[in-house]
């Protein structure tokens, strides 16, 4: 029996039609999907006949819970970094590329979203969420950092949501995504055919959208807001952690989630989380093309670490979720070998 196509393409109408079809492996982006993808872009941003562009999952659970880990594990620890780099040279490309698309973008998400799938959609014109969705950036959970473009729009988000999210890594459902601007409209699960067959017409994009988009409730996260941009605009983790600390053996109403979320973070990568925050204080400053640049820097040590493999081998290869991180405290990370992961590399991405 022939494998299935990864990612599919079709015209349909007006719309450039793609459709994510891995659903077994939760949409996971491959190499060749990001290939396939970019080409199919170039292609279609010349078609006249292409008005637009949509993006939508062939599965229930997740539009696409992120790059394909295992493969880069697998390439990381037989010694082909220089293969698993080229993966990312071409995401981080294709970043760029969906960002700067010259015509209406959009993504249907209805599910989870997160890392290589945030990638494919957060940097076009439209994101759609639905009753299921779920974005996060968990990246600082396996010894890696938030990239496909994290460094550019997490500190674009209002307040510190963006801090939260990268030291965290916890999901954002659609009431609290859509007004943080990650999702632009919410349109109803048992609406989204409609809506993708609406959006092979002629209407415009903004038009269908308009049309079908509802208004949300307060989402969970909306709470804690105030705590949030309060107790997150320290420039050193460590500072945010004693700030958390200290709100959780207050009386405020924000005590127990403090404290949770100061558990949260201790449990992930000292290293990851320390570039995690130097990547959004700088990225905030910086243009979209800079940010893309220090990420592909950043990954061209993090594949020659150790947190990458061992937070992979324990989420995703054995389980356990016993992560032993080296260094194992953030007192232990020198701001040196932060710095060490933004220095020029001898080949720089090009975009």
């Amino acid at each position: 029996m022939s494998t299935p196509p990864e990612i599919l393409f079709e015209q349909r109408g007006t719309a450039g039609m793609v459709t994510l079809n891995r659903p077994k492996a939760m949409n996971a982006v491959t190499h060749g999907m990001v290939l396939a993808l970019a080409d199919k872009l170039n292609e279609w941003a010349k078609d006249a006949a292409v008005t637009r562009v949509v993006v939508k999952a062939n599965a229930d659970r997740a539009f696409s819970a992120g790059g394909d880990l295992r493969a880069l594990y697998d390439l990381g620890r037989d010694g082909r970094q220089e293969e698993a780099l080229q993966f990312w040279r071409n995401e981080y490309a294709l970043n760029a590329l969906i960002k700067r698309y010259p015509k209406p973008y959009v993504a249907l998400i209805d599910g989870i979203v997160m890392g290589g799938g945030v990638g494919i959609s957060i940097h076009g014109s439209h994101r759609i969420a639905g009753d299921r969705f779920q974005f996060a950036m968990p990246e600082v959970g396996i010894g890696f950092f938030p990239d496909v473009g994290a460094t550019w729009f997490l500190p674009r988000l209002p307040g510190e949501i963006g801090a939260y999210c990268a030291l965290t890594g916890q999901r954002l459902r659609n009431a609290d995504a859509v007004p943080a601007g990650v999702a632009t409209h919410y349109v109803a699960t048992t609406r989204v055919p409609e809506v993708t067959e609406a959006l092979t017409g002629t209407q415009s994009v903004d038009a269908v959208l308009n049309r079908f988009a509802e208004r949300l409730g307060t989402g969970p996260l909306a709470a804690h807001r105030e705590a949030i941009d309060r107790l997150f605009v320290g420039n050193r983790v460590a500072d945010i952690i004693a700030a958390l600390d200290k709100e959780a053996i207050s009386r405020s109403p924000d005590a127990g989630f403090a404290g949770a979320t100061a558990a949260v973070i201790r449990g992930k990568s000292p290293m990851s989380v320390k570039i995690a925050l130097a990547q959004l204080r700088r990225g905030k400053e910086w243009s979209f093309t800079e940010c893309m640049k220090a990420e592909f820097r950043i990954v061209s040590r993090i594949v020659y670490d150790h947190d990458f493999y061992e937070g992979v081998r324990a989420v995703i290869i054995d389980k356990d979720l016993k992560p032993q991180w080296k260094p194992a405290t953030l007192a232990e990370v020198a701001d040196a070998e932060v710095e060490r992961h933004f220095a020029p590399v001898a080949q720089e991405l090009a975009l």
